[in-house]
């Protein structure tokens, strides 16, 4: 059996690595604990569960849905992003549904990138922005964010030879990893650049419901003129726990959405159509629960970072996500540093170069976890950071 020779330039994915070493450290007897994935730990809310119980027994759900998606669940969409953030969208021609957002981001470069092209990705960044380029035959190029300029892009370090061979522009905030936030000077300057290039930016807007102290982050469609280069992506994993119901969509730019609709309908036959009728309820049903979950990762934010600084780490506070961005102590790099709390705390965090080049020297951990565990967590890290000063931090 040969192996395809584009499987050859795809890492494993990063969380599937960490699982297999964690699972190893608990085959010795190991307490592990996982503060690195970005799965909530809250339950789905109650009405969405009903919701997805009662659809589940009507045998109409029990067939094929719609290409698409149901239009209940496109009218919610549409009646979602109208209420949230202004934007007008007409469920036929600009919402298409989603298996996860994970899906269509895995997806976009199979429409918009020809072998040889360039799509431009965050570095760091979500990994799958990359290896779906490299399976789409493409070239992922990097754009760096850098802490200086608050990981927001810096369009002027891409080469102008490698803008006009550009296809895609894959941006997200807010961000994962770095849980920077951008505003909408930041997306306009993003669609001047694509509107000079003829790319399509798709901005993946997974987080934009997980903010705190009053911010509300803003969609990339709101930016003037972004539905003429670009789609965003967004999920309902995130805001609603929703992880493994596997429901996402992509709005925006008509013609790019009914491209990527194309493509869907030669590899898969749609969402669950129960889990689409569960869908609408979380967007058109009550949104406290949300609140309530959101107050929850605030509280968790401000008492980790205080117990982190605490225990010796330089912690950023973030104001959206559920992640920390920490920058690694002096004498260990990020894959080092992750490995030494795994093998001697037994704690798991994310490094930072997995998301990028420039990811390196950080690590990201997540605030899904209980307090409890996190409480534990910080204990045995503070315990090892102090036990490794003494020997220069290796």
């Amino acid at each position: 059996m040969e192996i395809a020779r584009r499987m050859h330039r795809i890492p494993p994915y990063l969380f599937a690595e960490l699982d297999r070493k964690r699972a190893a450290l608990r085959e010795r007897g190991v307490d592990v604990i996982n503060i690195a994935v970005g799965d909530p730990d809250l339950p789905t809310p109650a009405h969405i569960v009903d919701a997805l119980t009662h659809a589940a027994h009507d045998p109409a759900t029990h067939v094929y849905p719609p290409y698409q998606g149901t239009p209940e669940f496109r009218q919610a969409v549409a009646g979602w992003y109208r209420h949230r953030f202004g934007v007008t969208l007409d469920p036929d021609r600009e919402v298409l549904v989603l298996i996860g957002s994970k899906e269509g981001l895995a997806h976009i470069p199979w429409v918009f990138v020809n072998p040889g092209d360039v799509a431009l990705v965050s570095d760091p960044g979500y990994p799958v922005y990359a290896t779906a380029t490299v399976m789409a035959e493409g070239e992922p190029y990097p754009v760096p964010l850098i802490r200086e300029r608050g990981w927001l892009p810096d369009l002027s370090a891409v080469p102008e030879q490698v803008a006009r061979r550009a296809k895609v522009f894959f941006l997200n905030y807010p961000n994962n990893p770095t849980a920077a936030t951008a505003d909408l000077a930041v997306f306009e300057a993003v669609v001047e650049f694509a509107r000079r290039y003829g790319l399509l930016v798709v901005h993946d807007n997974t987080y934009s419901e997980i903010a705190y102290d009053g911010y509300r982050p803003p969609s990339f469609l709101q930016a003037r003129g972004a539905r003429e280069v670009g789609i965003e992506l967004h999920s309902l994993s995130k805001t609603y726990c929703m992880t493994g119901w596997r429901l996402g969509f992509a709005v925006g730019n008509p013609d790019a959405v009914q491209a990527l609709a194309t493509l869907k309908t030669n590899i898969d036959s749609g969402q669950f159509t129960a889990i689409q009728a569960a869908g609408v309820a979380a967007l058109t049903g009550p949104q406290e629960p949300v609140r309530e979950r959101v107050a929850t990762w605030q509280a968790r934010r401000n008492a980790v970072v205080e117990g982190l600084r605490a225990a010796g780490l330089d912690v950023p506070m973030p104001r959206a996500t559920f992640y920390l961005w920490i920058p690694v102590p002096e004498g260990f790099d990020s894959v080092g540093f992750a490995g030494y709390l795994l093998e001697t705390a037994g704690v798991v965090v994310a490094p930072g170069v997995g998301y990028g080049q420039r990811g390196e020297g950080f690590i990201r951990i997540s605030l899904t976890s209980s307090d409890a565990k996190f409480a534990e967590a910080i204990r045995r890290i503070r315990e090892h950071l102090t036990a490794a000063a003494p020997r220069g931090r290796r």
